[in-house]
């Protein structure tokens, strides 16, 4: 691969796009939110050698698609399971998601889901359309309906596992519905708790909730290790005789073996999921089984793909994290003066840190105007204003670094140990000014070709 010229930044003309990598099918109504001025959108599978920021939906990432110049992820919805998330975070690189953009069409669906659970529709409506094809549907249809007879859900208990976005909606709308609502969240934050139906619901343990509820429905995040197989043996167990479960979460926190052993010991209840399920199960009529439906409306798809696209852009033009899986919350308000110009860097979480890293900036003699320090398991995010005046004719003064020469800065900042990437935000260079440690190696300073178009390629 042939090198790219290396330029400072002195010598570099005023940046004005950063690259967007996709991948799947991206809502119009998200994209075009990216404006042409200062973005361009590449389709994955054109493997642009330069890629600022990746944006999907379904797609599983892999080391070949993340360019050395990757700053960020988003993807377009909430589960974040097709992307190596300890991986990125090993990279330095924050991972987005979307929670609460398709939330609405998630509830809609789980509605759907407890009629069906409740009601022979999904049973009857394929009993029509064999009547139907024996030619006998008006003949039959008052004799058969007693076949499929069901209960109402006023009055009946729904367990709520997961109080996040979509749990809260489902919340709201089952009581709007006259259910009794049970909830369990052991991460529940103040955010959400806010959300609640307030004094409309009582919070209980993971096994009450099973054990008082009519419907549990999930709405847990997977996390392996912690959810894996959430609802188990044991839980199942505890549950009424006729109690149905609904996943509209992930496949993988149910047993599905355990589920299959209550149903052959007798156990009554449906299961409804927006998952594929084992073979095991899916003879079953009391399990039914929806293609992945959950997200799929139209107004999800352009909610989602609109809130990735101004989260991604608001990181990149400002170094702003909101709704990150991996890197902690972040922002720093911008200072209005041309003189002040933003670097952002990924350091260790450790004592010392940050002292060290503002001793770069005491040795060149330059300015902190502002800064912020804030900190997700054992990586910290660092967003710092540095006073950096123009001279006469128009160039940067780095302090001891002499004018308009970013480049011996950010290889000082990269020298430090326990950084891992440093990023100059401003106006000559948006698209640029970005540098990674990978394995002691120093890559991309002053320069948004390296060697290396992927990290797989190390």
């Amino acid at each position: 691969m042939m090198r790219a010229a290396r330029r400072t930044f002195s010598e570099m003309k005023p940046r004005t796009r950063f690259v967007i990598k996709t991948f799947n099918k991206i809502s119009p109504q998200g994209l075009e939110r990216f404006r042409p001025e200062m973005y361009r959108i590449k389709p994955g599978e054109d493997q642009p050698p330069v890629a600022h920021a990746i944006m999907l939906r379904s797609h599983k990432i892999q080391d070949s698609d993340v360019p050395l110049t990757c700053r960020a992820i988003v993807r377009c919805g909430a589960g974040t399971n097709n992307c190596n998330v300890p991986r990125m975070t090993e990279l330095g690189i924050p991972v987005f998601n979307t929670p609460g953009a398709n939330a609405n069409a998630v509830k809609e669906l789980v509605l759907c889901g407890l009629l069906m659970a409740s009601r022979g529709i999904y049973e009857g409506a394929a009993h029509m359309v064999q009547l139907h094809k024996d030619g006998t549907a008006h003949e039959r249809i008052e004799k058969d309906k007693a076949m499929f007879g069901g209960r109402e859900l006023t009055g009946k208990t729904l367990g709520v596992v997961g109080l996040g976005a979509i749990g809260a909606a489902v919340a709201h709308s089952a009581i709007a519905l006259g259910m009794n609502v049970v909830g369990y969240d052991p991460g529940l934050s103040v955010e959400a708790a806010l959300r609640l139906p307030s004094g409309d619901m009582e919070m209980a343990s993971l096994e009450d909730l099973i054990e008082q509820s009519d419907y549990v429905t999930l709405h847990a995040p997977y996390i392996k290790d912690v959810t894996h197989h959430l609802i188990n043996a044991e839980l199942l167990s505890k549950m009424k005789p006729d109690a149905s479960l609904l996943n509209f979460a992930r496949g993988e926190l149910v047993d599905e073996a355990a589920l299959n052993e209550r149903y052959e010991s007798g156990g009554g209840g449906r299961y409804i999921t927006d998952f594929a399920v084992s073979e095991d199960l899916y003879p079953r009529p009391n399990v039914i089984s929806i293609p992945h439906l959950g997200a799929s409306t139209e107004e999800a798809e352009a909610n989602a793909a609109a809130m990735a696209a101004d989260t991604v852009q608001l990181y990149l033009e400002t170094g702003t994290i909101k709704d990150s899986v991996n890197f902690p919350a972040c922002s720093l308000p911008a200072r209005d003066e041309e003189h002040v110009h933003r670097c952002t860097v990924i350091t260790e979480n450790r004592p010392g840190m940050l002292g060290d890293l503002m001793s770069v900036f005491g040795e060149a003699n330059l300015n902190v105007v502002q800064q912020i320090n804030t900190s997700k398991g054992e990586l910290a995010y660092n967003v710092i204003d540095l006073e950096l005046p123009r001279t006469a004719d128009g160039k940067v003064d780095v302090g001891e670094f002499g004018t308009g020469d970013f480049d011996k800065l950010q290889a000082k900042i990269m020298e430090v140990s326990g950084v891992k990437s440093t990023r100059f935000i401003s106006d000559w260079c948006p698209g640029t000014g970005y540098a990674v440690k990978v394995d002691d190696r120093i890559i991309g300073i002053g320069v948004d070709s390296p060697e290396q178009a992927s990290y797989a390629e190390l």
